[in-house]
């Protein structure tokens, strides 16, 4: 089983591919608009390193959000590409579950923070049971205090939002963030979780897979309200 897996939802993009749920190969690059078209590329010359086409591949997994709104619409629209194209099965992995998978074996409790903007985070919580990480909290809109009012203690927070809300750890015992190269999504955890979840048929129709914004962009908010006020 040949497949590719794509990171877009962050500040680092990434992709992998993937023989038989072992990740083979991974690279990253700068997320962005200018990044997009070079995406394709990126993909045949990974597949090319391996002796394979991308023909070759038979699924994809994509990380579907939340995250950046302009990442995901990136990584989403080429996922549906490639399955309108191919003979392909996309599976849409959860971005902060692919996040979680950054925290140590050791860490029980773990908050995944990624800025919302006015003082919001998208985030989930989770706790390791039996070695395997649990939701407890799914992904949502929410504050870091009130996130770590819920937590049991101790807990580890991170991803990039972190660079933001770094205020309200100031002084609490019991909660430590994860070093900043944890904070990023890797398109390798996209790829372990979309084995996993190709493997009970949790496949996506392309023709609806959209990205989980949670949120709606700023700009279409915007504009929301600008109709509301030629209306009213």
């Amino acid at each position: 089983m040949k497949a590719i897996a794509i990171e877009t939802s962050g500040r680092l993009g990434s992709v992998a591919l993937l023989d038989d749920g072992a990740v083979i190969s991974q690279e990253q690059f700068e997320h962005g608009l200018q990044y997009a078209a070079a995406l394709i590329p990126l993909i045949e010359r990974l597949c090319k390193g391996q002796g394979w086409t991308v023909r070759d591949v038979q699924q994809l997994y994509v990380s579907a959000g939340p995250g950046s709104f302009t990442g995901l619409r990136i990584g989403i629209t080429l996922a549906k590409t490639l399955a309108f194209a191919l003979p392909i099965k996309v599976v849409a992995v959860p971005t902060l579950r692919v996040l979680a998978c950054n925290a140590p074996a050791e860490a029980k409790h773990v908050i995944v923070v990624l800025d919302a903007k006015r003082e919001q985070i998208f985030t989930a919580r989770f706790e390791r049971v039996a070695g395997q990480l649990e939701e407890r909290e799914t992904a949502h809109l929410d504050s870091l205090s009130e996130m770590l009012n819920r937590s049991p203690k101790p807990v580890l927070l991170l991803g990039e939002g972190m660079k933001f809300h770094a205020k309200y750890v100031a002084g609490q015992s019991g909660i430590e963030v994860a070093a900043e190269e944890f904070w990023p999504a890797r398109a390798a955890a996209v790829g372990e979780l979309g084995t996993e979840m190709a493997a009970r048929g949790q496949f996506a129709d392309p023709l609806t897979l959209t990205p989980v914004y949670i949120r709606v962009p700023e700009a279409e908010e915007k504009w929301g309200k600008r109709d509301d006020k030629v209306t009213g």
